[in-house]
Protein backbone atom coordinates (compact mmCIF):
# COMPACT_ATOMS: atom_id res chain seq x y z
CA UNK A 1 0.00 0.00 0.00
CA UNK A 2 1.34 3.41 -0.94
CA UNK A 3 2.22 5.58 2.06
CA UNK A 4 0.09 8.69 2.40
CA UNK A 5 1.76 12.12 2.40
CA UNK A 6 2.29 13.68 5.84
CA UNK A 7 -0.58 15.81 7.11
CA UNK A 8 0.55 19.36 7.92
CA UNK A 9 -1.70 21.53 10.09
CA UNK A 10 -1.20 25.20 9.14
CA UNK A 11 -2.45 27.82 11.58
CA UNK A 12 -1.68 31.33 12.87
CA UNK A 13 -2.89 34.08 15.18
CA UNK A 14 -3.65 36.71 12.51
CA UNK A 15 -6.83 34.98 11.37
CA UNK A 16 -8.06 32.72 8.61
CA UNK A 17 -7.87 35.46 5.96
CA UNK A 18 -4.22 36.41 6.56
CA UNK A 19 -2.04 36.46 3.43
CA UNK A 20 0.79 35.06 5.55
CA UNK A 21 -1.27 31.96 6.35
CA UNK A 22 -2.20 31.54 2.70
CA UNK A 23 1.43 31.88 1.58
CA UNK A 24 2.58 29.29 4.12
CA UNK A 25 -0.11 26.80 3.14
CA UNK A 26 0.59 27.21 -0.57
CA UNK A 27 4.30 26.52 -0.07
CA UNK A 28 3.78 23.56 2.25
CA UNK A 29 1.69 21.74 -0.35
CA UNK A 30 5.04 20.68 -1.82
CA UNK A 31 5.76 18.71 1.36
CA UNK A 32 2.47 17.04 2.23
CA UNK A 33 -1.29 17.35 2.58
CA UNK A 34 -2.22 20.72 4.06
CA UNK A 35 -4.99 21.26 6.60
CA UNK A 36 -5.72 24.95 7.25
CA UNK A 37 -7.28 25.61 10.65
CA UNK A 38 -6.95 29.18 11.95
CA UNK A 39 -8.76 31.65 14.20
CA UNK A 40 -11.91 33.11 12.71
CA UNK A 41 -10.82 36.54 13.95
CA UNK A 42 -7.56 38.35 14.73
CA UNK A 43 -6.00 36.77 17.83
CA UNK A 44 -2.56 38.40 18.06
CA UNK A 45 -1.24 38.52 21.63
CA UNK A 46 -3.42 35.65 22.81
CA UNK A 47 -0.44 33.48 23.72
CA UNK A 48 -1.41 29.92 24.62
CA UNK A 49 -4.57 31.08 26.36
CA UNK A 50 -7.75 29.03 26.67
CA UNK A 51 -10.51 31.64 27.17
CA UNK A 52 -13.57 29.89 28.63
CA UNK A 53 -15.86 32.25 26.72
CA UNK A 54 -14.64 30.93 23.34
CA UNK A 55 -17.52 29.09 21.71
CA UNK A 56 -15.46 26.99 19.30
CA UNK A 57 -17.74 27.34 16.28
CA UNK A 58 -16.11 25.93 13.15
CA UNK A 59 -16.71 27.88 9.96
CA UNK A 60 -15.84 26.40 6.57
CA UNK A 61 -13.83 28.81 4.41
CA UNK A 62 -12.83 28.67 0.76
CA UNK A 63 -9.13 29.50 0.40
CA UNK A 64 -7.40 29.94 -2.93
CA UNK A 65 -4.08 28.10 -3.12
CA UNK A 66 -1.91 27.54 -6.18
CA UNK A 67 -4.66 28.38 -8.65
CA UNK A 68 -7.46 26.41 -7.05
CA UNK A 69 -9.83 26.62 -4.09
CA UNK A 70 -9.46 24.35 -1.07
CA UNK A 71 -11.48 24.14 2.10
CA UNK A 72 -10.10 25.60 5.29
CA UNK A 73 -11.60 26.11 8.74
CA UNK A 74 -12.00 29.29 10.75
CA UNK A 75 -12.51 28.47 14.41
CA UNK A 76 -13.89 30.88 17.00
CA UNK A 77 -11.22 30.65 19.66
CA UNK A 78 -7.65 31.44 20.60
CA UNK A 79 -4.77 30.07 18.50
CA UNK A 80 -4.17 27.27 21.01
CA UNK A 81 -7.86 26.37 21.07
CA UNK A 82 -7.86 26.36 17.27
CA UNK A 83 -4.99 23.85 17.24
CA UNK A 84 -6.90 21.64 19.68
CA UNK A 85 -9.95 21.64 17.42
CA UNK A 86 -7.73 20.95 14.42
CA UNK A 87 -5.97 17.97 15.97
CA UNK A 88 -8.84 16.43 17.95
CA UNK A 89 -11.89 17.25 15.86
CA UNK A 90 -11.03 18.22 12.27
CA UNK A 91 -7.92 16.30 11.16
CA UNK A 92 -8.89 13.11 9.29
CA UNK A 93 -5.69 11.34 10.43
CA UNK A 94 -2.72 12.03 12.71
CA UNK A 95 -0.97 15.35 12.14
CA UNK A 96 2.75 15.04 11.29
CA UNK A 97 3.70 18.71 11.65
CA UNK A 98 2.13 21.93 12.95
CA UNK A 99 3.24 25.16 11.28
CA UNK A 100 2.11 28.46 12.83
CA UNK A 101 2.58 31.55 10.66
CA UNK A 102 3.75 33.34 8.75
CA UNK A 103 3.21 35.99 11.43
CA UNK A 104 3.30 39.72 10.73
CA UNK A 105 5.89 40.91 13.25
CA UNK A 106 8.88 39.40 14.99
CA UNK A 107 8.44 37.27 18.11
CA UNK A 108 11.67 37.69 20.05
CA UNK A 109 12.77 38.17 23.64
CA UNK A 110 11.16 37.24 26.93
CA UNK A 111 7.66 38.17 25.76
CA UNK A 112 7.29 35.27 23.35
CA UNK A 113 4.74 33.63 25.65
CA UNK A 114 2.40 36.50 24.72
CA UNK A 115 2.59 35.49 21.06
CA UNK A 116 -0.36 33.62 19.64
CA UNK A 117 1.93 32.37 16.87
CA UNK A 118 4.21 30.71 19.42
CA UNK A 119 1.24 29.67 21.58
CA UNK A 120 -0.29 27.73 18.68
CA UNK A 121 3.01 25.94 18.03
CA UNK A 122 3.37 25.15 21.74
CA UNK A 123 -0.11 23.66 21.77
CA UNK A 124 0.77 21.43 18.83
CA UNK A 125 4.00 20.39 20.55
CA UNK A 126 2.05 19.44 23.70
CA UNK A 127 0.47 16.66 21.60
CA UNK A 128 3.98 15.37 20.78
CA UNK A 129 3.72 16.79 17.28
CA UNK A 130 6.78 18.68 16.02
CA UNK A 131 5.96 22.32 15.40
CA UNK A 132 7.33 25.49 13.83
CA UNK A 133 6.44 29.08 14.76
CA UNK A 134 7.43 31.35 11.86
CA UNK A 135 7.46 35.15 12.07
CA UNK A 136 8.57 37.93 9.73
CA UNK A 137 9.85 41.22 11.14
CA UNK A 138 7.62 44.05 9.90
CA UNK A 139 6.86 47.65 10.71
CA UNK A 140 4.50 47.90 13.73
CA UNK A 141 1.58 49.16 11.63
CA UNK A 142 1.35 45.70 10.07
CA UNK A 143 1.25 43.70 13.32
CA UNK A 144 -2.54 43.71 13.42
CA UNK A 145 -3.17 44.47 9.75
CA UNK A 146 -2.02 41.63 7.51
CA UNK A 147 -1.55 42.80 3.93
CA UNK A 148 -0.52 41.42 0.55
CA UNK A 149 1.90 44.35 0.30
CA UNK A 150 4.38 42.44 2.51
CA UNK A 151 6.50 39.97 0.54
CA UNK A 152 6.48 36.63 2.34
CA UNK A 153 8.90 34.94 -0.07
CA UNK A 154 11.99 34.92 2.13
CA UNK A 155 10.11 33.83 5.25
CA UNK A 156 8.57 31.02 3.20
CA UNK A 157 12.02 29.98 1.98
CA UNK A 158 13.27 29.44 5.53
CA UNK A 159 9.99 27.93 6.70
CA UNK A 160 10.21 25.25 3.98
CA UNK A 161 13.86 24.56 4.78
CA UNK A 162 13.08 23.68 8.38
CA UNK A 163 9.70 22.07 7.66
CA UNK A 164 11.30 19.67 5.19
CA UNK A 165 14.09 18.75 7.59
CA UNK A 166 11.63 18.27 10.45
CA UNK A 167 9.40 15.99 8.39
CA UNK A 168 12.38 13.93 7.23
CA UNK A 169 14.39 13.69 10.44
CA UNK A 170 12.14 14.90 13.26
CA UNK A 171 13.32 17.36 15.88
CA UNK A 172 16.30 16.61 18.07
CA UNK A 173 15.62 15.01 21.48
CA UNK A 174 14.66 17.68 23.99
CA UNK A 175 13.39 20.07 21.29
CA UNK A 176 9.62 20.46 21.08
CA UNK A 177 9.37 23.25 18.51
CA UNK A 178 11.45 25.66 16.47
CA UNK A 179 10.84 29.41 16.66
CA UNK A 180 11.96 31.03 13.41
CA UNK A 181 12.21 34.81 13.05
CA UNK A 182 13.15 36.40 9.74
CA UNK A 183 14.46 40.00 9.50
CA UNK A 184 12.48 42.28 7.20
CA UNK A 185 15.40 42.88 4.82
CA UNK A 186 16.53 39.25 4.63
CA UNK A 187 17.10 37.43 1.35
CA UNK A 188 17.31 33.68 0.69
CA UNK A 189 21.09 34.07 1.05
CA UNK A 190 20.87 35.65 4.51
CA UNK A 191 22.64 33.45 7.09
CA UNK A 192 20.62 31.77 9.80
CA UNK A 193 21.79 31.23 13.36
CA UNK A 194 20.88 28.95 16.26
CA UNK A 195 19.77 31.27 19.06
CA UNK A 196 18.45 31.37 22.60
CA UNK A 197 15.43 33.35 23.76
CA UNK A 198 16.71 36.58 25.24
CA UNK A 199 15.72 37.22 28.85
CA UNK A 200 15.26 40.88 27.93
CA UNK A 201 11.95 42.46 27.10
CA UNK A 202 11.76 43.61 23.49
CA UNK A 203 8.30 45.21 23.56
CA UNK A 204 7.88 47.69 26.41
CA UNK A 205 4.46 49.02 27.50
CA UNK A 206 3.80 52.72 27.00
CA UNK A 207 1.41 54.45 29.38
CA UNK A 208 -1.82 55.54 27.65
CA UNK A 209 -2.85 59.21 27.60
CA UNK A 210 -6.28 59.76 29.13
CA UNK A 211 -7.94 62.19 31.53
CA UNK A 212 -9.75 59.68 33.72
CA UNK A 213 -8.94 56.06 34.57
CA UNK A 214 -12.40 55.08 33.32
CA UNK A 215 -11.66 56.47 29.83
CA UNK A 216 -10.63 53.94 27.15
CA UNK A 217 -6.85 53.62 27.18
CA UNK A 218 -5.26 50.51 25.69
CA UNK A 219 -1.58 50.20 26.51
CA UNK A 220 0.81 51.23 23.77
CA UNK A 221 4.26 49.76 23.19
CA UNK A 222 7.74 50.53 21.96
CA UNK A 223 10.79 48.39 21.29
CA UNK A 224 13.93 48.72 23.40
CA UNK A 225 17.26 46.90 23.41
CA UNK A 226 19.83 47.10 26.19
CA UNK A 227 22.88 46.29 24.08
CA UNK A 228 25.22 46.23 27.09
CA UNK A 229 23.35 43.31 28.67
CA UNK A 230 22.13 41.57 25.53
CA UNK A 231 23.17 37.95 25.21
CA UNK A 232 25.47 37.43 22.20
CA UNK A 233 23.57 34.36 21.02
CA UNK A 234 20.06 35.74 21.58
CA UNK A 235 17.15 35.99 19.17
CA UNK A 236 16.98 39.76 19.72
CA UNK A 237 20.60 40.26 18.69
CA UNK A 238 20.24 38.01 15.65
CA UNK A 239 17.12 39.66 14.20
CA UNK A 240 17.11 43.25 15.47
CA UNK A 241 20.86 44.00 15.47
CA UNK A 242 22.66 41.57 13.17
CA UNK A 243 19.94 41.10 10.56
CA UNK A 244 20.26 37.30 10.40
CA UNK A 245 17.56 34.67 10.64
CA UNK A 246 17.01 33.43 14.20
CA UNK A 247 16.18 29.76 14.77
CA UNK A 248 15.50 28.95 18.41
CA UNK A 249 14.99 25.37 19.63
CA UNK A 250 12.29 25.55 22.29
CA UNK A 251 11.20 23.08 24.94
CA UNK A 252 7.91 22.99 26.80
CA UNK A 253 9.83 22.22 29.99
CA UNK A 254 10.33 25.66 31.53
CA UNK A 255 11.90 24.28 34.72
CA UNK A 256 14.86 26.35 35.95
CA UNK A 257 18.07 24.32 35.84
CA UNK A 258 19.14 24.60 39.48
CA UNK A 259 21.07 21.93 41.33
CA UNK A 260 19.06 20.25 44.11
CA UNK A 261 21.72 21.07 46.67
CA UNK A 262 21.46 24.75 45.75
CA UNK A 263 17.70 24.63 46.29
CA UNK A 264 18.25 22.93 49.65
CA UNK A 265 20.78 25.56 50.76
CA UNK A 266 18.46 28.40 49.67
CA UNK A 267 15.77 27.22 52.10
CA UNK A 268 18.06 26.70 55.12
Amino acid sequence: MQERPPLILVTNDDGIHSPGLRAAAAALEDLGDVLIVAPAQQQSGAGRSMPPASEGRILREKIRLNGREIEGYGVEGSPAQVVEHGIVEIAPRPVALVVSGVNYGENIGSGITVSGTVGAAMEGASFDIPALAVSLQTEPEHYLNPTDAIDMGVAIHFMKLFARQTLEAGLLPGVDLLKIDVPMHATPDTPWRWTIISKQRYFYPVKPHRRRPSDPGPMGFETRIDTDRLEPDSDIRAVALDGVVSVTPVTLDMTARVERQELARWLT
